[in-house]
């Protein structure tokens, strides 16, 4: 299947390509972005088999091997819109590859399903699973020094670690178990069977500490939007409260996230607009989520 629909029917917290992205930088955003959604897709979606899910993303890495290759032709492979995107995206900008057959790896362990031990093991998931995504954006504004691909490393892997407290009610009941099993066991959470876990004390104490975790991420990435320039870091000021806003909604049902999933919505576009405005790097703290 091509990608003409990418993105279609997914919800997102973050816009992709808004219209705060620079212009010139739209195409190569959505080619980024319909790559990731793709490969997501056949990582997590429906009812294929693991092997299934594993072959199709094999066939998926040799057509950006393929993309990659001087001269080649995208048109043969299953994706064709996809790479022939990348492929402009690539050579246009220089991009690092690398960097998306690391989110390859990333979705080829998320089709195995397997459970993490310890806080190092989910953040070595978001080096490969969301951290990428931040360095070609910053490949994309030509910036490259150390600080910068520290912070947006921060800020990607808390944006990832969101999207988990976020989704716990979502992906518990379908086996899908992000929650690290020494922090669960600290909190007394037996995290070896994610579909039986309810609301309890010890769950909202769980998810609390993970939460906390999230927002300390998120605050040592926060200064990167002031560090890049024009209309890219205001979207990132955006992006940093919207994480924010989230972890606020998790606080204000009480770190209940096992039972229901909390959103963004338009309700929510005016406080972000006056917060991005008022912009400061130390606007967050973990008091906000007592």
């Amino acid at each position: 299947m091509d990608n003409a629909p990418v993105g279609v029917g997914h919800y997102e917290n973050f816009p992709v390509a808004s219209v705060l992205c620079p212009p010139r930088l739209r195409e190569p955003v959505r080619a980024i972005y319909a790559f990731a959604r793709t490969a997501d897709d056949i990582a997590d979606e429906g009812d294929a088999p693991t092997t299934q899910r594993l072959a199709e993303l094999a066939q998926f890495r040799a057509a950006l091997r393929a993309a990659t290759a001087s001269g080649a032709n995208t048109a043969s492979s299953r994706w064709p819109t996809v790479f022939r995107a990348v492929q402009h995206a690539l050579r246009e900008h220089a991009l690092d590859p690398a960097l998306l057959h690391d989110l390859l790896d990333a979705f080829e362990q998320d089709a195995r399903n397997p459970n993490y031990a310890n806080r190092e093991e989910l953040l070595d998931y978001c080096r490969r699973s969301a951290n990428p995504i931040g360095r070609l954006l910053l490949q994309l504004y030509g910036i490259d020094d150390a600080t910068s691909l520290r912070q947006a490393d921060a800020m990607c892997s808390s944006l990832q670690l969101i999207n988990f407290w976020q989704d716990l009610s979502v992906d518990l009941p379908r086996g899908r178990n992000y929650l690290p099993h020494d922090d669960a066991r600290h909190h007394g959470v037996d995290a070896g069977n994610p579909r039986e876990l309810k609301v309890d004390a010890a769950t909202r104490a769980l998810v609390r500490h993970l939460v906390v975790w999230a927002a300390s991420l998120m605050a040592e990435g926060a200064a990167l939007a002031l560090r890049v320039p024009g209309r890219a870091g205001w979207e990132l000021r955006f992006v940093v409260h919207g994480g924010w806003r989230i972890l606020e909604k998790i606080a204000r049902m009480d770190f209940a996230t096992i039972a229901q999933r909390p959103r963004l919505g338009a309700a929510d576009l005016p406080l972000l607009v006056w917060r991005s405005w008022r912009y400061r790097v130390d606007w967050f703290a973990a008091e906000r989520l007592s």
